[in-house]
């Protein structure tokens, strides 16, 4: 029993530090989305409107956050 215990924690910690390495970084995987990687590079139109749409969205939800926290401190 004590084998296949040794075993089964051996190939948890194998799957666990392959499945670590092949995982994107989260810094990449945001880069690769602010970038549009995802959207087709044929299509300059698909891939520019991802991009700027994404980077508007951004900016956008900053204004908010700045928003409400400035309306918040105001006392409303």
């Amino acid at each position: 029993m004590g084998r296949d215990d040794d075993r089964e924690a051996e190939s948890q910690r194998i799957i666990g530090r392959v499945g670590a390495e092949s995982e994107p970084t989260m810094a990449g995987r945001v880069k690769d989305h602010m970038t549009g990687r995802d959207a087709h590079e044929k299509d300059w139109a698909e891939l520019w409107g991802t991009r700027i749409g994404r980077w508007l969205g951004l900016a956008l939800l900053l204004y908010l956050i700045w928003w409400l926290i400035d309306f918040t401190a105001s006392g409303g």
